[in-house]
């Protein structure tokens, strides 16, 4: 039953959004907005540390219960931000993002335990059902920024706490919803044959890495951008709502598309997605927010059709988050710099070399044996 998975998958991004913007906003109030990239930062690092432990916990139980401990430690994260909050040292809030991000870990690799529980047909279904159920929280969440925000204030709280405790709320959701998820079958079981090494998977999860790259280095300078020009909560809000749309919302399309094409197809119109959408930033923000949403959608289901096994997937899903660390640190500091056309010129920098290795590679095709379902 996929419900459970996707219930909280869709509850533990609403909290990582709600976290990962306010904390920027805190950081640039008090440190400057050249640092204001460090609570992400850390929530990347606990992303990518959460992806080897929920990794180990797989292979030393299963899969239901890795996601349960991964979830646990983000409660624990969403208590320690919100005391950062209401008047705790900094420091809390760094180390609050670094466990919120060992549940987000939780959430990005539950997608594989939802294709454990599909049918052999229904499997790649079933992963972009868990991507595509995303949308209800990291979009829906943005917009309870700003009433969360008032609730603190009524409360006698600092306004800044309220969206801290709105994740806190929904990551402790997400924990209780994977308690109903059901034991699968042991991890280390290939659920179809496929590649584990060589070109094909090197060039998938280098695919993966640019695309969150990108990603990070825009979205991070996005509040940023916002409080600059004294936008409020609400208009950041639309922006990171538009944008996880694009992440989420086609999700059944891209399915269909690499039924249809092949991953080969999807992600070079991935990478070429990349390239637009950090050209267009520079000129008008929240359309290209959804088009950049919806390149990393199909940049990471693309080059996920190319693995098929929870070591392979474990390390490549920690890879993805150490490298993009550097993009969440280093973001607000070249946005400083030069705005968003400095960022563009560092993601074609990125995107251009990978486009050009992918379209001289024909054999990145589908996993052996898969026939990706239509969605």
């Amino acid at each position: 039953m996929l419900t459970p998975v996707v219930l909280a998958a869709a509850l533990m991004n609403a909290a990582m959004v709600a976290a990962s913007a306010v904390s920027a906003i805190l950081i640039a109030d008090d440190l400057g907005p050249a640092l204001a990239g460090l609570p992400n930062t850390a929530g990347v690092l606990g992303t990518a540390a959460g992806a080897v432990l929920i990794g180990r916990w797989t292979a030393r139980r299963n899969r239901a219960q890795a996601l349960r401990y991964g979830y646990g430690v983000g409660v624990a994260g969403g208590a320690t931000t919100v005391l950062s909050a209401v008047g705790g040292p900094i420091a809390l809030l760094f180390a609050g993002m670094f466990l919120l991000g060992a549940g987000n870990a939780a959430a990005l690799l539950s997608r594989y335990a939802a294709a454990d529980l599909a049918p052999a047909s229904k499997r790649s279904r079933a992963m972009s059902t868990v991507v595509w159920a995303s949308t209800l929280g990291a979009a829906g969440g943005p917009f309870l920024l700003a009433p969360s925000q008032s609730a603190a204030s009524v409360a006698g709280l600092p306004a800044i706490a309220g969206p801290f405790l709105l994740a806190l709320a929904a990551v402790f959701s997400a924990l209780v919803a994977s308690t109903y998820i059901r034991r699968t079958k042991p991890a280390d079981a290939p659920r179809v044959p496929t590649a584990t090494s060589g070109r094909p998977v090197l060039l998938a999860a280098g695919v993966m890495v640019v695309g969150q790259l990108v990603m990070v280095s825009v979205m991070t300078a996005v509040p940023v951008h916002t409080h600059l020009h004294h936008d409020g909560l609400g208009v950041l809000g639309v922006m990171l709502s538009v944008h996880t749309l694009g992440m989420f919302a086609l999700s059944p399309l891209t399915g269909w598309w690499i039924d249809r094409s092949g991953p080969r197809v999807v992600m070079l119109a991935g990478l070429v997605g990349l390239l637009v959408a950090a050209v267009l930033v520079t000129r008008t923000v929240t359309p290209s927010l959804f088009l950049l949403g919806y390149a990393w959608n199909l940049c990471y289901l693309g080059g996920s059709a190319q693995l098929g096994s929870a070591a392979l997937e474990s390390r490549v899903e920690s890879s993805i988050w150490t490298v993009s660390a550097l993009a969440t640190a280093t973001s607000p500091w070249l946005f400083t710099l030069g705005g968003f056309p400095v960022l563009a010129a560092a993601s074609l920098t990125l995107a251009v070399p990978l486009l050009v290795l992918v379209l001289r590679h024909r054999s990145v095709t589908a996993p052996a044996g898969v026939s990706l379902p239509r969605t």
